[in-house]
């Protein structure tokens, strides 16, 4: 299994099952309009026209910079992939012309595939404008490809559904956590980790590794752009966690996941 950071949630994901994006954003702005709100701060790891054959999208929620309308519609017409997401946002999704879109609960297995998919819970919110709070679903996914077993978190805080994902379904070979976004903290607790929070998550989820994400692509909050990063070197370093265990990749870079990874 390959993982390749696109940017902020997005991970290319290459397995013997089928190739699956996380949260595909592509787009110049995280915002319903063109000419404002934030803007993309770091191009594309990987450039849409080099994708390789997309089998699968999850999608984790339906904020602006993780449900990209634009993207994905261009996905569709490019690949036609499966997509899973919460209950409550197929229809959003089926508005950019997606078809073949399912729904879960959390802790639902999606249905029976070359790769097994799971929603799980996050500590999160979700809203597309300001009448429609939480009106559909947030979680992570669990995605199983023969003994491999990665969790992508989406967007959360941290609390004790970390521990639950690791009682469910048993140490994690990869997570990927967020780590960015977290400021002013009294306003981002509830639903951004900070750094010192994604290394505890690493450490419930018995994640053999991790990779940080949500960073360094939107500027979306008050901490600097490289904070979360520097962030996550001096938690690693209190909770004497190697930084091998829990790293950040650059834009474009991959990681080997398997029998014969280093």
């Amino acid at each position: 299994m390959v993982v390749t950071f696109i940017g902020h949630a997005t991970f290319l994901i290459q397995t013997s099952g089928g190739n699956l994006l996380t949260d595909p954003m592509y787009s110049q702005r995280s915002s319903p309009l063109r000419f404002a709100g934030p803007r993309r701060v770091a191009a594309p790891g990987v450039e849409f026209d080099d994708l390789p054959q997309i089998e699968l999208v999850l999608l984790s929620h339906n904020h602006y910079d993780h449900c990209d309308l634009p993207t994905l519609r261009a996905l569709e017409g490019r690949f036609h992939p499966r997509l899973i997401t919460p209950l409550g946002n197929g229809r959003l999704v089926r508005s950019a012309g997606v078809h073949r879109v399912e729904e879960l609960d959390w802790w639902q297995q999606a249905a029976p595939a070359s790769l097994h998919v799971t929603l799980v819970p996050a500590q999160h919110f979700s809203a597309r404008g300001p009448f429609d709070r939480n009106r559909a679903l947030w979680g992570g996914f669990i995605i199983e490809s023969g003994s491999l077993r990665i969790f992508f978190a989406g967007d959360s805080g941290y609390g004790d559904h970390f521990a639950e994902i690791r009682e469910r379904f048993g140490p994690i070979d990869l997570a990927l956590l967020p780590i960015g976004a977290y400021e002013p903290r009294w306003f981002m607790k509830d639903v951004h980790m900070n750094p010192e929070e994604a290394v505890q998550a690493h450490v419930d989820l018995g994640a053999n590794r991790s990779i940080g994400m949500h960073f360094g692509t939107f500027q979306l909050t008050t901490e600097g752009i490289a904070d979360p990063v520097k962030g996550l070197d001096k938690a690693l370093q209190a909770e004497e966690v190697p930084s091998s265990w829990f790293q950040v990749l650059e834009f474009g870079e991959s990681l080997r996941i398997g029998p014969s990874a280093s």
